[in-house]
């Protein structure tokens, strides 16, 4: 018999309430009062995450973020800084037993299960895509001809996962290395850089996919590579309540997104 997870509503929202909700389903995930979850959603205004480890000021043009209205959030999960437009990506978020996703203590398997998913998502939207196991400074992540399309961080507690990352629709990329610092390099060498190296499922296609496509397909991966149904059903009350706290004490905050100290 086939494990039901939930599927919450594909939604728009902020980067302080992406980082609570996400957050929030974990811990309700961890009590046990919701089933593994899968959840779809976009940022709006464009926002750059950074990992719970990270110096935001080494990371991010803090001023240029500013004028060009885009938010800044640590998020709860390590890896690297990471630049989420609004109308370019489509971003996930795993919570899940980790036991149900085929193993105990090696985090790359539970990184290639859902991997599998998305490249599942990929064939079906016409790209063939391969998992790279990244590196020490890197986490594993999906290319396509050698170009990194999809990417993700990890948080592990209890046993339980919190996996999210994004899949780029299209990519911007000299508004990014505008956001996004780069040791001893200019944004112009930066973004040139980064043409050799990312790619998008527009760019791949050579036409327009839209963000709800995008998200269906993201069903139908997760659906036949994790051999499970989705059935689609929002936050419980205990979740609303806790993302909530967390936005207004923890992610809408200074102390916590520019301290490194609080992460």
């Amino acid at each position: 018999m086939m494990d039901t997870w939930r599927l919450l509503p594909f939604e728009v929202c902020s980067a302080a309430w992406n980082m609570a909700v996400d957050e929030a389903i974990l811990q309700a995930r961890i009590a046990e009062q919701v089933p593994n979850t899968l959840r779809l959603y976009r940022w709006s205004p464009s926002a750059v995450s950074v990992g719970r480890n990270e110096t935001v000021d080494e990371r991010v043009y803090l001023q240029t973020a500013q004028q060009l209205g885009v938010d800044v959030v640590r998020r709860c999960s390590g890896g690297g800084t990471v630049y989420h437009d609004c109308d370019g990506e489509v971003t996930y978020s795993v919570v899940a037993k980790v036991s149900n996703l085929g193993s105990l203590n090696d985090v790359t398997c539970v990184y290639f299960k859902i991997y599998e998913a998305i490249a599942d998502a990929l064939r079906l939207l016409g790209v063939s895509a391969d998992f790279n196991t990244g590196d020490t400074k890197n986490c594993p992540n999906l290319t396509v001809g050698g170009k990194k399309i999809s990417g993700s961080s990890q948080t592990l507690s209890k046993g339980y996962v919190l996996q999210h990352g994004t899949l780029l629709r299209t990519v911007d990329l000299d508004k990014m290395f505008q956001l996004l610092k780069l040791k001893d390099l200019s944004c112009t060498q930066a973004a040139n850089i980064g043409r050799q190296n990312i790619t998008s499922i527009n760019d791949e296609l050579g036409h327009p996919i839209s963000p709800g496509t995008i998200a269906n397909a993201l069903k139908q991966g997760f659906k036949a590579r994790l051999k499970i149904q989705l059935h689609e059903n929002p936050l419980i009350p205990f979740e609303e309540k806790l993302a909530e706290q967390l936005y207004k004490e923890k992610y809408s905050t200074n102390m916590w997104t520019l301290n490194r100290k609080h992460s």
